[in-house]
């Protein structure tokens, strides 16, 4: 990292965001990203359509006023190594993943140049963007499956490594629609020291220094295990139910901000304008 730089913000998406109408969530990327002279880099290699989805985010940033937008062609571990898209990340002041497979991602990225390229850029002020399992892979400990109707039951969740730009926290995505809540408090459990978060549909958080904000139509679900009491956790065998006390649970809607390092809500001084720090 350049001395004195600040990483850039990350804009985590919970799926099926705004693509037709005011776009709030993908506008706001697009503003992150420098507005009229943003340069947007759109990776699809969590998708099982590239083509497809990548040239319909191209339409809608260029839409939307980013000076310009491409997709970076990632189907190979040789692609993600290509010193012509290791450069190519110089030029770009955004990169948005679009959604799919999480481990696409992680498989095909982790360890490579271009990895090691994006958390460079990353470090030094580049705008990170991900809706789905572009959102999920951001975190260090990422689900990778579990039904939600049966993961309070030890070994459902299935969890592994992701991307590492967001430290400290377990991403979970198309959260309520889906009923994902269990799914989390499960993760949670095994990871206590991390905060869960799940994102509703077009709904997102915009990461900076350690603190988010809301922003879209749905709300945001904080799981913090730090202040746990009791856990079966360690008694348990497979397919046990897990007990759990002492969890705390925050649902946060469009407006409202969080430190995450504090675990701590930021009031505002004036009620009806959520998202400035009264303190």
């Amino acid at each position: 990292m350049k001395l004195g730089a600040i990483p850039g913000k990350l804009v985590m998406i919970g799926g099926a965001e705004d693509r037709t109408g005011e776009c709030k969530i993908l506008r706001e990327f697009v503003r992150l990203a420098g507005g009229c002279h943003s340069r947007i880099a759109v990776i699809t290699v969590a998708s099982e359509r590239p083509a497809e989805v990548g040239a319909s985010y191209v339409k809608i940033f260029e839409r939307l006023g980013a000076e310009h937008a491409r997709v970076f062609q990632v189907s190979t571990r040789d692609d993600s190594n290509s010193r012509n898209t290791v450069e190519a990340l110089d030029k770009v002041t955004a990169v948005f993943f679009t959604g799919g497979n999480q481990v696409r991602i992680t498989s095909l990225l982790g360890g490579t140049r271009m990895d090691t390229a994006l958390h460079k850029r990353h470090e030094e002020g580049m705008v990170l963007g991900g809706t789905s399992a572009g959102a999920s892979m951001m975190s260090s400990t990422m689900i990778v499956g579990g039904m939600p109707e049966t993961t309070l039951r030890l070994g459902i969740v299935e969890l592994g490594p992701g991307m590492e730009f967001i430290p400290g926290v377990v991403i979970d995505q198309h959260f309520e629609e889906r009923g994902r809540l269990r799914r989390l408090l499960s993760a949670v459990a095994q990871h206590p020291h991390q905060l869960g978060l799940g994102i509703d549909e077009d709904t997102a958080l915009v990461v900076s220094e350690g603190q988010f904000e809301v922003i879209g139509e749905g709300t945001v679900t904080v799981i913090d295990a730090g202040a746990l009491i009791y856990t079966n956790l360690s008694e348990l065998k497979k397919n046990e139910i897990l007990a759990l006390s002492g969890i705390r649970l925050h649902i946060f809607p469009a407006g409202y901000r969080f430190d995450m390092q504090r675990r701590k809500l930021l009031l505002n001084a004036d009620p009806a304008r959520p998202g400035a720090d009264k303190t």
